[in-house]
């Protein structure tokens, strides 16, 4: 199984572990930007929503 992906914001090739589980955030070593695993089979991923702040609203 080939665990590679490209970075949707850089199109870096990121390496992910065997193991690596759905939902799982990475970071691109190219750009730093966070990403989730949106499936692992096949493996998938896109940009990680931001958290949003909690202002104590």
């Amino acid at each position: 199984m080939n665990n590679n992906v490209l970075c949707p914001e850089c199109e870096a090739e990121v390496s992910l572990d065997a193991n690596v589980m759905q939902g799982e955030i990475l970071v691109c070593p190219d750009c730093g930007v966070d990403l989730e695993v949106i499936t692992t089979d096949p493996i998938a991923v896109e940009i990680a929503p931001m958290e949003e702040e909690d202002w104590g609203e």
